[in-house]
């Protein structure tokens, strides 16, 4: 089973708890707007680390990390994106691709708002971890940590941070 850590939105602010709540994870994915490639580095530095950047990473971060990461861990294809939507009002970049070949495991970031969703019409898990950064209109800051074991995925846990 591979355990990852899941996060999105730090906005140039990587809090030590996050650290702390990934230090049994396998890998970390990072679904955009790091803020500074220091936070891309010491998470890099930390676990192996995935992500993709979001709409307020400088040219830095975008020559390091895609606008679309598309990959297959353990036996789940897994697209994470920054701007994505999700079920039912998919962004209109993806809306296509993502109804014609869609993951097991779709990935976004962009709204600061945490989101487990299941599509049902194209079998898709939706994730997005909300914001763990200090930046934006969120009351609270947000993780996640879950398993991929072969096909499945499991023991999703969301973990909430201090307030901003």
């Amino acid at each position: 089973m591979t355990r990852i850590g899941l996060l999105s939105d730090t906005h140039s602010f990587l809090d030590n708890a996050v650290l702390r709540h990934f230090k049994d994870c396998d890998e970390i994915w990072h679904a955009g707007d790091f803020g500074t490639i220091e936070v891309a580095d010491q998470l890099a530095s930390f676990k192996p680390l995935r992500g993709v950047y979001g709409n307020i990473d400088g040219k830095d971060i975008r020559s390091s990390y895609p606008e679309d990461l598309k990959f297959k861990c353990e036996d789940v294809d897994v697209w994470m994106t920054h701007i994505g939507g999700y079920p039912n009002r998919y962004a209109p970049r993806v809306r296509e691709q993502i109804y014609s070949n869609p993951p097991k495991l779709f990935i976004t970031g962009h709204s600061h708002i945490l989101k487990v969703i299941y599509d049902k019409k194209i079998n898709c898990l939706h994730l997005n971890p909300g914001a763990a950064g200090k930046q934006g209109w969120h009351k609270v800051r947000t993780l996640m940590r879950f398993g991929i074991d072969k096909t499945e995925i499991k023991n999703l846990e969301v973990i909430e941070l201090t307030d901003r």
